[in-house]
């Protein structure tokens, strides 16, 4: 079971989503502890271990860390605001 942690960043990303948006990309994220990798995620080519889920029009951007079983939640944002600044 992997351990999920939030940077300050995404959290304000989460706060800013409408309640039902938000319920959406938290549910997602809370499956991200039993499966940090599930079929729909794709992997970022210029990245090492940083992946992507997409849920409508938002992103969320994660990377894993398999040594010690944690999964960290860098940015949740629209798909035309998420890669700027990664």
């Amino acid at each position: 079971m992997y351990r999920v942690f939030y940077k300050k960043s995404a959290i304000k990303d989460l706060r800013k989503l409408s309640k039902t948006e938000e319920l959406k990309i938290r549910r997602i994220i809370s499956d991200l502890e039993k499966n940090p990798r599930p079929n729909r995620c794709k992997k970022i080519k210029k990245y090492k271990d940083i992946y992507r889920i997409r849920t409508g029009n938002y992103r969320i951007i994660y990377s894993i860390v398999y040594d010690i079983l944690t999964v960290e939640i860098f940015k949740i944002a629209q798909r035309k605001d998420v890669y700027k600044n990664l």
